[in-house]
């Protein structure tokens, strides 16, 4: 019987460089990337995406849940570069999800900021839509007493 053996575990240098960062702290941008991790793997109408919404927002979950499918819709459709997204249960985030949350914390307070990193993130120049998009989405969060910070 041939067995075939199973492959190396990759090493935490490998690991270290694929997803630098660490989640965020923010429980708040740590439901958006949730989010988002899920409408990027399996699509705008994952249901764990809405079932995560429901549960940070209550009653109040439709606008912030319409509003991420929006960006990420928006997202898509602009970038002219792959977003890459960890597994929705990884403890560490990519360079580009990193880049996204900070966004969305920065949108409205450190808009040039947050213009370069969408820019860059989806590597062209013209954003307007897709910054318009993040923005609503980091006011209905924080309309709902719930605002991403990094």
């Amino acid at each position: 019987m041939n067995h075939i053996p199973a492959p190396a575990p990759a090493p935490a240098s490998a690991i270290l460089s694929a997803l630098p960062y660490e989640v965020p702290e923010c429980a708040n941008a740590r439901v958006a990337l949730f989010a988002m991790r899920q409408m990027g793997a399996n699509g705008l109408a994952d249901a764990r995406a809405a079932h995560a919404l429901f549960t940070a927002f209550g009653e109040a979950f439709r606008r912030p849940l319409t509003l991420l499918r929006a960006l990420m819709a928006d997202m898509a459709a602009n970038a002219a570069q792959p977003i890459a997204i960890a597994p929705c249960c990884c403890a560490r985030m990519t360079p580009s999800e990193r880049a996204l949350v900070t966004v969305l914390a920065r949108v409205e307070t450190r808009s040039d900021h947050a213009r370069l990193l969408m820019q860059d993130l989806l590597g062209q120049r013209r954003i307007d839509g897709v910054l318009a998009s993040a923005a609503a989405v980091a006011a209905a969060f924080a309309d709902e007493g719930r605002p991403i910070t990094v």
